[in-house]
Order: structure tokens, then C-alpha cells, then sequence
């Protein structure tokens, strides 16, 4: 009687094709999921794998990393399995674990549906959205391990991973087959946005010019911080690639974000390596024995991945974190078992040209149809305007409908004016108490005599048919004569909701038969706090 081995019996067993699972013991994880075909998916191997994907699957929704899901497992290990379901030691998105075990159940599912592979994407969608940080970011692992494991972790592209399944579940655009519920889904868009400020906040500045990420940064300060003794604060050269192509990859981007990727690709121009290979060895196993750096004329431009925070200098490291300047320096073990070079930013510079293109275009177009009705004023670069009155002047002058500037919180230290000719505008802020417009002027500071005062307003409404909602509207020039916070010379308008504070002289109206209207507002002065010869009606909270 012939012997059968323990792992054939096992895959005949199962009634799988013993050539395909022999040819899985060659891949890595990775590419089993990223790159085989849909038809692969439909088939018994596939599915057997999927119940190991299931199998590892702990309770609280996530997966280890490293882990050879077409192993054939025996019952033994199964039970080992399904005894550590509730243990959330190890969970972790790092390595691309959770993240390819959610992709390749969606992947299976499309093919052959199954409710327990929903089950499990969506156990673990509600895993990644519990672990995000207040600020955006994401640790290593979760919950949580001591260590540099806390930091915000960009490093193999964990955060990048995580991000790409919200924004594909969040925009729904069909990427996966699993379509979690409403709620989920909002959750999911929002997670993706704070995760992109997250980005934008610890782009690193290098003498006030945005440069690049470090691989993982402190999840309280933001900055680059250290991780294992040979991973030092630093700029990476592949790790911000997958960080910029991932900013590239939103529809409509903000001006910030705009900014953050042309600072980006300025710096990978600043920092590529040209006319040198690195050059690997391998043995007849095929394992790399070697790595050094040759000359040559028409290699591809290549990236340090450890760069100096403030020169860009390519630094090297053993084990012990003593930096070198090339990894020629270092022992054979650290440079052989580590990637020190990466081609990856050509991919951005490729498609940096076709994206700034596609921008200009989106932004024309943007700016063409918000022309018409609706202007966004914000500080941090998110809307179409930083300031105020900026918005006020591109909009258009006596429109036949309404035209709208939303003001994004913030305090906007400016002066005002809603012309004659900016008719029918409405501008309002997003909350009363956040939304705070001021200004210093008074009248020995304007200087131009008797008429002084009516030159003081921080906001001035000139035009008909305008509303004016939740501003806090002060003049801060003091107890120092008069100083107009909020002046209207105009007919039908509305101001809503708005603090109006001052101290001599707050509010002037004025306006021969004008109708004017302050609804639900607080207005504060002192001498003649309410003047002038105008009329209107007020109704308080």
C-alpha cells in the first residue's frame, strides 16, 4: 500500500486541484490577492482558502499579520483556531493585514456569495473604523501596543490601505462586492476625511517649505518619530509616494490638498537619484546575498528611504542607530534585509503632469458653476477663498439669483463690505459662535474728520436683498470713541442669528424708507450702541 503524504491526503480530501495549491506555496499573500483572476476566485481552492481567511478572523474583527492563508490546516490547528477567536493580541492593519483579507472576501464573494464573508468584511470594516484616532490617524496595532507601535503609522502603506477601503466604501463606488448599511457608509467618508487632514497636518515642513512623511509619526505632536532602532525620524522616499498617489486619486481636490501634492512631487524632484542602480545577489536559492550601488548612465531615478529631516541627506542604519552615509557602511544582514532604494515616486511624476491637467480642468469647471450661485470662504485652503471679502469681490454683481458665500468657521481679522452692486447675497457663516469677523477700526485711527466714524464698520451691508446669519460681527477697537461694528445702508435685509458687539457707536442703520430686519441677534455697546436715521424691526431670541 502506497502512503499517501499528509498534505495531498489532505488536498484530495477537499477536492482540490493539488497543482494549483503547490503553485500558492511560491506566492506571497499578497499576490494571491492583488493579482489573481476572477475566475480563480470561483474556484474550490479559492473557497477553501476563504475558510482559513474566516478561520483567522478574531472576534473583534481583525487579523494578525504573516499569515500563509493557503496553508492546509489540520483539525488540531482549527481548534487552536477557533480557541483564541476572542484574544485581541497581535490584531493589527500592519504588513497588510486585515486590509488584503477584506479584499480578497470581497473578491470571493463577487464570485461565489456567501453571508459569512459579508459578515466578516463588515466585522472587519467596523474593526478599522474603531481603531482610527481622534486625529485621523491609525497605530500599528489595535487595541493598542506599547511601544512605537502607538505612533500614526504610514510605513508599508498601512495607513494608505486602511484610507483606500473608506474611500471606496464611503464614495461607493462599487469597488467592493460587500455593500455595508447607510450608516456604515457615512461613517466610512468620514473616517477617509479626517484621515486625509490627518495627512495634510503631518506633512513635514523642512524651513517653512511642505516637503514629504516619515514613515510614522508621533500620534500626539505629529512629527516624525522613531520606530525600530534602525528606522530613525526621517523623510521617506517610498513612503510618500503611496501617500501622494493617494491624494491624487480624489475627485475634486481642495486647495490644500492641491498644495500638499505639488509640494510633494517638488520634493521627489528635489531629492531622486540619478545615474545609479542598485544592483541585488542572489544565490542559486534565490535568496539576495547582496545589494550595492552601481553607476549607470540611464538607470531610473531612484529614493533614499530614510532622508535628514532638515537637508534631505540619505542616511543608512544598522541595528545599533548609528547612522551611515551609505548602506556600503552597513553590516551585510541590515543591508541585504531591508529596502534602502525605491523606484516608487516615478509613479507619481508620471502621473503628476495627466493630474495637474485633470485639476485645472475640475477647477474651471468648479469655479464656472459656483460663479453662479454658491462661494466657500475658509483659512485652512479648503474653500474657494481664504478671506472674505476676496469671495465678496469675485462674486457677481447684481445677479438675477441669489448667490450665497458660506464662511467656514474660523476668526477672519478683516474689514467687510457688501457693495451696492453685490445685490441679492447671502452670507453665512457656519456657526454663530465660531464664525467670527473683526476688526480695530475707530475714529481718531481713520483720521479723515468729521465724517470719521462712518469709515469704522468691520462689516458694512451697501447692497439690497442680502441677508446676513450666524457671524459674530465685533469691532475690538475698545472703549476708544466711536467704532462701528456692523453698519447697514440698504433696503430688504436680513441679519439672522449674528452677535453684534461693539462699545461706542455698534450699530448704525440708515436708509431713507429702507426695510431692515435683525432677527434672533445679541447686540452689545455702550454710548449710543444703536444710531443713526434708518428704521427696523427686531425681534430677540
Amino acid at each position: 500500500m502506497v502512503k499517501v503524504p499528509k498534505i495531498v491526503f489532505l488536498l484530495l480530501l477537499l477536492g482540490l486541484p493539488m497543482v494549483s495549491f503547490s503553485q500558492l506555496f511560491d506566492k506571497k499573500w499578497e499576490d494571491i490577492v492583488l493579482n489573481s483572476n476572477d475566475d480563480w476566485f470561483a474556484s474550490p481552492e479559492a473557497k477553501a482558502i476563504a475558510e482559513n481567511v474566516l478561520l483567522y478572523q478574531r472576534n473583534i474583527g481583525a487579523w494578525t499579520k504573516n499569515i500563509p492563508m493557503y496553508k492546509v490546516l489540520t483539525d488540531k490547528e482549527k481548534q487552536e483556531l477557533i480557541a483564541i477567536k476572542s484574544s485581541t493580541e497581535d490584531c493589527t492593519t500592519d504588513n497588510g493585514a486585515t486590509y488584503l483579507e477584506m479584499l480578497f472576501l470581497s473578491k470571493i464573494n463577487k464570485q461565489q456569495p456567501d453571508q459569512r464573508y459579508e459578515l466578516a468584511f463588515l466585522k472587519g470594516l467596523d474593526y478599522l473604523l474603531e481603531s482610527q484616532y481622534e486625529n485621523g490617524g491609525f497605530p500599528q496595532f489595535y487595541p493598542l501596543v506599547k511601544g512605537y507601535y502607538t505612533h500614526i503609522t504610514f510605513n508599508d502603506n498601512l495607513m494608505v490601505n486602511v484610507l483606500t477601503i473608506f474611500k471606496e466604501i464611503g464614495y461607493e463606488t462599487n469597488y467592493f462586492s460587500i455593500k455595508p448599511p447607510k450608516e456604515t457608509v457615512e461613517k466610512a467618508k468620514k473616517a477617509f476625511e479626517k484621515g486625509i487632514d490627518c495627512i495634510l497636518n503631518t506633512q513635514y515642513k523642512q524651513n517653512g517649505e511642505l516637503t514629504a512623511w516619515c514613515a510614522q509619526h508621533d500620534e500626539v505632536t505629529l512629527l516624525p518619530a522613531k520606530a525600530r532602532a534602525y528606522e530613525l525620524p526621517s523623510l521617506s522616499g517610498k513612503e510618500s509616494a503611496q501617500i501622494v498617489l493617494l491624494l491624487m486619486s480624489i475627485e475634486n481636490p481642495s486647495k490644500k490638498i492641491i498644495t500638499a501634492v505639488d509640494k510633494a512631487v517638488s520634493w521627489f524632484e528635489k531629492t531622486k537619484i540619478i545615474g545609479y542602480k542598485e544592483e541585488v545577489t542572489k544565490n542559486e536559492k534565490g535568496k539576495i546575498i547582496e545589494k550595492t550601488l552601481q553607476k549607470e548612465e540611464n538607470a531610473k531615478p531612484l529614493w533614499a528611504r530614510f532622508m535628514e529631516l532638515d537637508d534631505n541627506t540619505p542616511f543608512f542604519c544598522d541595528r545599533d542607530g548609528i547612522k551611515k552615509k551609505s548602506y556600503a557602511e552597513i553590516g551585510n544582514e541590515r543591508r541585504v534585509g531591508y529596502a534602502w532604494y525605491t523606484h516608487e515616486p516615478n509613479e507619481v511624476l508620471k502621473k503628476y503632469a495627466k493630474w495637474k491637467e485633470k485639476v485645472a480642468v475640475s477647477s474651471a469647471n468648479e469655479k464656472k458653476k459656483i460663479d453662479l450661485d454658491y462661494l466657500v470662504v475658509a483659512q485652512d485652503g479648503s474653500g474657494d477663498f481664504n478671506n472674505i471679502q476676496e469671495a465678496i469681490q469675485n462674486a457677481k454683481s447684481f445677479p438675477y439669483q441669489a448667490i450665497t458665500i458660506f464662511v467656514k468657521n474660523g476668526i477672519y481679522n478683516e474689514k467687510v463690505k457688501i457693495n451696492q452692486w453685490n445685490t441679492n447675497l447671502n452670507l453665512i457663516g457656519e456657526s454663530k459662535e465660531n464664525t467670527i469677523v473683526w476688526f480695530d477700526d475707530y475714529f481718531d485711527k481713520i483720521n479723515l474728520g468729521r465724517n470719521s466714524t462712518f469709515y469704522t464698520p468691520t462689516l458694512a451691508i451697501e447692497g439690497d436683498n442680502c441677508s446676513v446669519k450666524n457671524l459674530t460681527i465685533k469691532n475690538t477697537a475698545g472703549d476708544i470713541g466711536q467704532a462701528i461694528a456692523l453698519a447697514v445702508s440698504a433696503n430688504r435685509v436680513l441679519v439672522e442669528n449674528c452677535n453684534i458687539i461693539g462699545n461706542q457707536d455698534a450699530l448704525y442703520t440708515s436708509g431713507e424708507n429702507a426695510k431692515q430686519y435683525l432677527k434672533s441677534c445679541y447686540i452689545e455697546g455702550t454710548t449710543d450702541f444703536i444710531f443713526g436715521d434708518g428704521s427696523f424691526y427686531w425681534q430677540g431670541n
